[in-house]
């Protein structure tokens, strides 16, 4: 991908899709950007060429003069612009054919095809932003809640990178004070070893509290995937449309219902949920019922935390044990007891965790609180920065890092001892933040941009 970043690249910059967005984006960026755009592109009047202006006119093909879009063009020249590149963009009207159509006239003009993340790369390369910036535009792209996409900008403004790069000026300044005395020892005063230690154990702590944040960033990113379990009837895709608040299965009175496993995501709280709907569990010769409940057995490996559906009215029975008896012991659990409408004042509820009313809502909101809580979500409000999974590992290893830094000083080891793993850690440091990274770590991270971005 960096072998080539001086010529000119193009991509459809916006989600294109039949009748469903009024205007899309092809952008450019490069030395021959505006001279692609004078090319295709036909202002009428006197309308003049100038950077950050808007142009109103057609695209063209120069080949036959055809009229190819009714259309706008945005010029942004050097350094001005999202790369600090000469950036071109026609704003076409939205679906597959026309926009299709421009972009292969912008590379028959001379443009190549950006490749995923390209633009936000040359951004970095050039200066525009940091590393840290920009993996917060491809989180900002993909966010799937308001907590997610608020995340990620605060990334987006600097938080993070100000963060890391104070804990990494502050280990720059440790390492430069015990290479001097490795080099200059008897000329300088003496060092604090005390002082030294309680510095480098504040930054451990520091990264060690950052890669837990992490794990509760990951979920607002990626949220978790939900198995609604249970023995046949006991109410699951009644619970499905509740807490999806829209009719996404089939309800009856009648067992076996659900044949195939259901999926439905929504946001609670703010963090992403993906419901899956498993068929009931049970002995069946029904082939078909039979497919649904491997699927649904399958899809029990996979879940981040299953919810336990059992009858109140029926009781807690022995199919509901072995169920239980099936979930891994690593998976959280919720037992619940649905259809506590039909029991009378008094009546047992255990061995439910939370009992509800799934067809009317009665319970709702305790059965949201106790999957979130024993999802460890608690305390997400409260998060303002946290480092996506790449940033995790780098952070982690820096820490184990300055731990066998402390160990060297904890046995009495010489100066140059401490500074092996302390150089280790502000390496790692750096590759968050792009201050010290390779070429081929640039390219895995904005491999995973879409293109266009």
């Amino acid at each position: 991908m960096l072998a080539s970043t001086s010529d000119t690249i193009a991509a459809i910059a916006t989600a294109v899709a039949p009748g469903q967005g009024g205007v899309a984006i092809v952008r450019l960026s490069g030395p021959r950007a505006e001279a692609i755009g004078r090319q295709l592109f036909h202002a009428p009047g006197q309308q003049v060429w100038d950077s950050h202006r808007v142009l109103y006119g057609h695209v063209m093909d120069p080949a036959t003069g055809e009229r190819v879009d009714e259309a706008l063009l945005l010029l942004m020249r050097a350094p001005r612009s999202f790369t600090r590149e000469d950036v071109v963009e026609l704003h076409c009207h939205g679906g597959l054919v026309v926009v299709r159509r421009v972009l292969e006239l912008v590379f028959a003009a001379g443009a190549r095809p950006a490749e995923a993340g390209e633009f936000s790369l040359r951004a970095v390369l050039n200066g525009r932003l940091d590393l840290t910036r920009a993996e917060a535009i491809g989180q900002l792209v993909a966010a799937r809640s308001r907590r997610a996409a608020q995340l990620a900008m605060a990334g987006l403004d600097g938080g993070l990178q100000e963060r890391i790069q104070g804990l990494r000026a502050g280990l720059l300044d440790q390492l430069s004070e015990l290479e001097a005395r490795i080099d200059f020892e008897d000329d300088l005063p003496p060092l604090d070893p005390a002082a030294v230690v309680d510095a480098l154990r504040h930054t451990r702590a520091a990264l060690q509290q950052l890669v837990a944040e992490a794990q509760q960033g990951e979920l607002l990113r990626e949220g978790l995937r939900v198995a609604i379990v249970g023995r046949p009837n006991v109410g699951k895709s009644s619970l499905l449309n509740l807490l999806s608040q829209r009719e996404r299965a089939i309800v009856t009175d009648l067992p076996g219902t659900t044949r195939d496993l259901l999926e439905s995501e929504l946001v609670l709280d703010g963090v992403p949920l993906t419901l899956l709907d498993t068929a009931g569990i049970r002995p069946t010769s029904d082939p078909v019922e039979q497919l649904g409940i491997a699927r649904s057995q399958a899809a029990l490996a996979t879940a981040d935390v299953m919810l336990l559906l059992f009858d109140l009215g029926e009781g807690w029975t022995g199919a509901d044990q072995a169920l239980r008896d099936q979930v891994p012991t690593e998976v959280p659990l919720v037992v619940v007891g649905n259809k506590r409408d039909r029991l009378p004042p008094g009546a047992p509820l255990e061995p439910a965790e939370v009992s509800l009313c799934a067809l009317s809502g009665e319970g709702r909101e305790e059965l949201a609180a106790a999957l979130l809580e024993r999802c460890g979500v608690a305390g997400l409000q409260g998060l303002e920065v946290a480092l996506n999974g790449r940033q995790r590992e780098l952070a982690a290893a820096a820490a184990t890092a300055l731990g066998r830094s402390l160990e060297a000083a904890a046995g009495g080891l010489p100066w140059d001892f401490w500074t092996i793993d302390l150089r280790d850690a502000i390496g790692r440091l750096g590759e968050i933040t792009g201050d010290d990274v390779s070429e081929a770590v640039l390219e895995r991270v904005f491999a995973r941009f879409c293109i266009g971005k």
